[in-house]
């Protein structure tokens, strides 16, 4: 059933839970690392065909119900004026911090057809690759996180920096929100018309947060984005990590599915979420390297905690780059195996 994923996100009835890996195309696959040879990260995200390729390569690989886009969701700060790179054993840098009111107001709203057309372009001819086998899922760093690399010019353990700017000058943060939701909606909006039948807002970072600051600083901008996108009619997936005590706020900001990361049991969360919504997890990505006995028994648990319809298995976060993939063909399989239905 090639819909399968798209099915479970709406609450639909399917024939086994779909399954899908959060960086499921990456460094941990010997295939990508061979194209990493000749072709930067920011190098394949720019060049339509090579986007294609390594967003396919874990579909030969794996009986995944669904293809990413393979992108990153730093990609729309350059447009704005915020240039970075990837640093070496370093990660994302940002050339020009933002940490102060003119350089919130520095940043330029953009339109995606001109600020990112190679994005757009890797979206249709995967749609035309994957039309009638594979549903395609696009994507967007959510405005909080995209917030936080700016403000701390890259990672961060402690958030310090983002932290403090939305503290101590709260009317500046908000301009920033702002303007960031402001270009996240744009750009899914967008992803959605060049083909993406599913979209997933990466939130990656908002779980450093309150429940009182991400209702004052974070919901509302949210809420914007998705409300927007659920008028174009395709399922949403609304992700996050360490955010257990934020579930409830992330069901009021919006979308269609909620990512439930690994500390949370799903049985748990569906409790506390109610009917009207699936569930997207929740397996902890290190236990793609335990013992493969242990390994089916954790997959077992995690399905035995989700709701037989509604529920989207994945990592509570994404593979790390060590994994070996014969453990993500095992946790495939293994998912398809049990709930066939």
């Amino acid at each position: 059933m090639w819909d399968r994923f798209l099915r479970a996100c709406r609450c639909e009835p399917v024939d086994a839970t779909p399954v899908w890996f959060m960086r499921q195309a990456g460094r941990y696959m010997a295939e990508y690392r061979k194209l990493r040879e000749k072709h930067t990260l920011l190098d394949i995200c720019r060049a339509p065909e090579l986007a294609l390729e390594v967003t396919l390569q874990p579909l030969r690989a794996f009986e995944v119900d669904a293809a990413i886009l393979f992108a990153d969701i730093l990609l729309p700060l350059e447009p704005m004026g915020a240039p970075f790179e990837f640093a070496a054993g370093e990660g994302p840098v940002i050339h020009a911090p933002v940490r102060d009111r003119a350089a919130v107001e520095r940043l330029r709203l953009f339109e995606p057809e001109e600020g990112l057309p190679h994005v757009l372009q890797a979206i249709r001819l995967l749609r035309r690759e994957l039309e009638g086998k594979t549903p395609l899922i696009g994507f967007a760093g959510a405005p909080f996180t995209l917030a936080s690399y700016l403000v701390e010019g890259g990672k961060s353990s402690h958030f310090m920096r983002v932290k403090r700017f939305m503290y101590d000058e709260p009317e500046a943060f908000g301009e920033l929100m702002h303007k960031l939701a402001e270009v996240v909606r744009r750009y899914l909006h967008a992803q959605i018309a060049a083909g993406a039948q599913a979209v997933q807002l990466f939130d990656s970072w908002v779980g450093c947060l309150s429940p009182r600051d991400y209702t004052e600083h974070v919901l509302p901008h949210v809420r914007h984005v998705l409300a927007s996108v659920a008028e174009a009619g395709v399922p949403i997936i609304h992700f996050g990590t360490d955010t257990g005590a934020l579930l409830e706020l992330q069901r009021e900001a919006g979308g269609s599915v909620i990512g439930v990361d690994w500390r949370t049991p799903l049985d748990a969360a569906r409790r506390r979420l109610g009917d009207g919504v699936a569930l997207q997890g929740n397996l902890d990505p290190i236990l793609l390297f335990a013992p493969r006995p242990l390994l089916e028994r954790r997959v077992d648990e995690v399905l035995a905690a989700a709701p037989r319809t509604g529920h989207v298995f994945n990592l509570g976060h994404g593979i790390l780059p060590e994994t070996n993939p014969d453990a993500v063909r095992f946790v495939a399989e293994r998912v398809h195996r049990v709930t066939s239905r």
